[in-house]
């Protein structure tokens, strides 16, 4: 799988996935000519909505933006606000959309997968990727909330792995997320 460039505002980072084309990363919207423009979640058009809605069998439960399309431009992986519309805390900051990678990362994940990337992973590493997960959504939390806040790293766990489509997705979404490359590895054969 090639094609998916995720860019950022200092720049890009190497191809990750087949036919997807980054639409939004790191709080930016790249541009055809110019580079970046601050994301808005209020930027996802109708189409958007309902595509992720479809894709998810339900509404989403708080706003979110598109971080990665197929070539189609169907949405692959979305940004949720670290708060959904009730107040609630959403801890999963990065969520893959796309049926067939979800079919995919489901497989790796029944065939042990989960317990087979904690074991191949670095500890360390992967301690510090949840805390730069936790510390990039933490960011986008209104500077004056008051109430829960999401908690953890990756789809909210604090160590080691929960699941490996919060890390596929992010790791699509140009995250450095160890257990995201041990999947997309996998994924390539």
């Amino acid at each position: 799988m090639t094609g998916c460039v995720p860019e950022r505002s200092a720049g890009c980072v190497p191809e990750r996935s087949a036919g997807c084309v980054p639409e939004r990363s790191a709080g930016c919207v790249p541009e055809r000519s110019t580079g970046c423009v601050p994301e808005r979640s209020a930027d996802v058009s109708d189409a958007d909505r309902r595509a992720v809605a479809a894709l998810l069998g339900r509404e989403p439960g708080g706003a979110f933006s598109v971080a990665v399309r197929g070539s189609d431009g169907r949405p692959m992986v979305i940004r949720n606000d670290p708060l959904l519309r009730d107040g609630t805390p959403m801890p999963t900051r990065w969520w893959l959309v796309d049926a067939e990678l979800r079919r995919a990362v489901s497989g790796l994940e029944a065939g042990g997968g989960v317990r087979e990337a904690a074991a191949a992973v670095d500890p360390d590493e992967l301690a510090e990727a949840h805390a730069r997960y936790a510390a990039e959504r933490d960011t986008a939390l209104p500077p004056d909330h008051q109430g829960p806040r999401p908690t953890g790293g990756v789809g909210g766990t604090r160590k080691g792995v929960k699941c490996l489509h919060a890390h596929y997705a992010w790791f699509l979404a140009g995250g450095d997320d160890p257990v995201g490359r041990w999947v997309h590895a996998r994924l390539q054969g």
